[in-house]
């Protein structure tokens, strides 16, 4: 590129390195979306909760104070990343977590920001 710098300072060894594990473009695409989710309190706050139990929009909106509307759209978005789950029964849709390494995920961000 015109005008920067043509002299290299890492070690080839390190830029090979690098080629060789840095994910494809979609994926990082895809991880930046993924990271987009933690971006938000109330969705943050939804995660924390199922965390502790299965639940109903209903009672989600309860332990939040907030509307079943408002739940209900972030748990759309929560869906569609795959980091909440859902089961019927009769006319009720429990969710819960889609897997531990959601848990993983929240508890790290805990630790990274506490020390």
């Amino acid at each position: 590129m015109e005008g920067q710098n043509t002299f290299l300072h890492a070690d080839k060894a390190v830029l090979n390195q690098i080629e060789e594990t840095m994910p494809p473009e979609e994926e990082l695409q895809d991880l930046a979306e993924f990271f987009k989710v933690f971006g938000d309190a109330t969705r943050l706050k939804i995660l924390y909760v199922l965390m502790c139990s299965e639940m109903c929009v209903y009672d989600i909106a309860a332990a939040l104070g907030m509307t079943q509307s408002a739940i209900s759209h972030q748990l759309r978005f929560l869906k569609q990343l795959d980091l909440v789950k859902y089961r019927r029964d009769g006319k009720i849709i429990y969710y819960s977590l889609s897997d531990a390494h959601i848990v993983n995920i929240l508890n790290q961000g805990l630790v990274h920001i506490e020390e």
